[in-house]
């Protein structure tokens, strides 16, 4: 048998740091990942960096560049196009699940309510990482209030994707206010158990975050 690995927690926190660099833009697409420099400003040794590294271009955030290096991969518009028009399915089932449960579920209506009223104290000077942080808090309450384990399972793998599209949009003053807005009325909807309104509510945000993020990735693209 292979034996186990000794540093899993370290691993996993290295992992956890690189991908919040990658999704705030502190290492941005295309930027060389050096594992020594990486691995002394984590303050660890190269082995947990490199196994982080190899989840993250499992996960298609890392891609090989030259010789036993890494670069991150830049945003595929087409592809996050796909992203959020699955992910749009898949919130508007949660909001619409969520609002038939809102009233037998009072544990999760308050995390609702809490991941709502966090959303409300964002400003122009919310750090990015925050930001995303509240948006996937947000969502998160939803999926978990369906109470299909289901959606969890299926968007988990993609978080990170998403996280990274959300940077791109969040990044934009106008829109912080104009997302949250609209995650207002989604709960809004959920918390009066009005499922249809939730469910065509949920789709329309996912459908307006993807069109914005697929027209600034592509405008960058452009611009390059």
């Amino acid at each position: 048998m292979i034996p186990l690995d000794p540093l899993p927690n370290l691993i996993d926190q290295v992992y956890a740091r690189i991908l919040e660099a990658i999704t705030d833009r502190s290492l941005p697409p295309g930027h060389r990942i050096r594992q020594n420099e990486l691995a002394d400003k984590l303050g660890v040794s190269r082995q947990p960096v490199s196994h982080a590294l190899h989840l993250l271009h499992r996960q298609g955030l890392v891609a090989e560049s030259g010789r036993r290096g890494f670069e991150v991969t830049r945003l595929d518009p087409e592809r996050i196009r796909q992203l959020y028009e699955v992910r749009g399915a898949i919130d508007a089932l949660a909001a619409k699940l969520a609002a038939g449960q809102v009233k037998t579920n009072p544990a999760g209506r308050a995390q609702l309510e809490a991941a709502l009223q966090a959303g409300r104290t964002i400003s122009k000077d919310t750090p990015l990482a925050r930001l995303i942080a509240l948006d996937v808090d947000f969502h998160s309450a939803i999926y978990r209030l369906a109470g299909n384990p289901a959606i969890e399972e299926m968007i988990a793998p993609q978080w990170p994707h998403m996280r990274r599209s959300m940077a791109t949009v969040l990044a934009e003053l106008d829109y912080r206010e104009s997302a949250w807005s609209e995650h207002e009325a989604i709960a809004a909807q959920i918390l009066a158990g009005n499922a249809k309104a939730a469910e065509a509510a949920a789709l329309a945000h996912a459908q307006t975050a993807g069109r914005m993020t697929e027209e600034r990735l592509r405008a960058t693209d452009e611009a390059a």
